[in-house]
């Protein structure tokens, strides 16, 4: 191996050629994204996508050639929901033998007017406590989910309590 190493390092060979190397030699994944979103009620987001074997799950999609995973999600849940959301954490990311590699992040949704799409013919903002059948590894998506949420909300109150103490005139400017 370390023969390969040093020719790779000190033949002149030229970029292209080296990227079609790469790949030819190394797995290739195909990347998925999945979003636990919540609104205002930290309610969750299902979708009843037209191809599952569950009637409900949630949104999600595949991503595009060097496209960031946080903005691609948040393409997808667009295209097939028309809603706006932001993508905040990660929350898992996994592999399975069929060279997929799997990302999982929590948001909040934004705004938007749900429309249908070819994938996508419903949606529900559904209690964390009232799921309905899932794709078996969503529970522990949702669950972790609302885990990171409860450290994110708080961390967030903890920040706005910090800058109120340092700077207290300019906490109230800001609210003006």
């Amino acid at each position: 191996m370390s023969v390969l190493l040093t020719l790779w390092k000190k033949l002149p060979i030229p970029k292209p050629v080296r990227l079609f190397l790469l790949r030819r030699l190394n797995d290739n994944f195909i990347i998925g994204v999945t979003g636990v979103i919540f609104n205002e009620k930290n309610q969750v987001l299902l979708v009843k996508h037209t191809y599952r074997r569950v009637a409900w799950s949630l949104p999600g999609g595949y991503l595009q050639a060097h496209e960031h995973p946080k903005k691609g999600l948040a393409r997808e849940i667009l295209e097939e929901t028309g809603f706006t959301v932001k993508i905040i954490r990660i929350i898992t990311t996994k592999t399975d033998k069929k060279g997929r590699l799997d990302i999982s992040y929590f948001g909040k949704y934004i705004d938007g007017r749900f429309k249908k799409s070819p994938e996508v013919s419903h949606y529900k903002f559904v209690n964390p406590g009232d799921l309905p059948d899932l794709l078996e590894d969503q529970y522990d998506q949702i669950a972790e989910g609302l885990q990171r949420k409860k450290r994110h909300d708080w961390q967030h109150r903890w920040n706005a309590v910090t800058d109120f103490v340092r700077h207290p005139i300019s906490f109230f400017r800001e609210r003006e």
